[in-house]
């Protein structure tokens, strides 16, 4: 059998999708979390639930995905989905699941420098989050932590949304151009 592992992270309240990638037909799949059964499934029949996945588990017979909804701290674990292909060959997937709380509002810090208005976003969680930036009246969005603005650009009627994002959850804060002037 060949066997891969993977470490996956997922938020508090999300729903999580393990990322099984299966080229091949498959006649049965198992999931255990912790060397204990949580989700089966044998060619015919309709997949069992068992455990922590019952009421908040769906298997996908096609591809063998597993999806925990509404993701809590106590579902994380190492799962390992076994199943066998069409040709009657047992593959293993082991996933390391941590669960994660998720990140808190974003902090906006903003100073001049030179001829620039400077705005950073600041937001601390154990993870790289994505960051991006959304203003009012400028047409462009900005995917960086930081960002440089020409002052003679800005218009003190102007606000900045900063915008982070981990897995599904997203959260922003907004500020006012005109505060970044002493």
């Amino acid at each position: 059998a060949q066997i891969h592992c993977e470490d996956v992270f997922g938020i508090v309240g999300e729903n999580f999708t393990f990322p099984v990638k299966i080229d091949q037909k498959i006649g049965e799949i198992i999931w255990t979390k912790n060397k204990d059964k949580v989700a089966e499934w044998e060619g015919q029949k309709e997949p069992t639930y068992l455990t922590s996945l019952r009421n908040k588990g769906l298997l996908n017979k096609e591809n063998g995905c597993l999806t925990i909804f509404n993701l809590e701290f106590n579902d994380a674990g190492i799962y390992m989905l076994d199943y066998v292909d069409s040709g009657k060959r047992n593959h293993i997937l082991n996933f390391v699941l941590t669960v994660l709380a998720p990140p808190p509002e974003p902090e906006i810090n903003c100073n001049i420098s030179g001829d620039d208005v400077v705005l950073k976003c600041t937001a601390h969680f154990q993870k790289p989050l994505n960051y991006s930036w959304k203003f009012t009246r400028m047409p462009f969005t900005y995917q960086t932590q930081e960002v440089f603005i020409p002052k003679k650009n800005v218009d003190g009627s102007e606000k900045a949304s900063c915008f982070i994002k981990f897995s599904q959850t997203e959260k922003n804060s907004e500020i006012s151009l005109a505060q970044c002037f002493p």
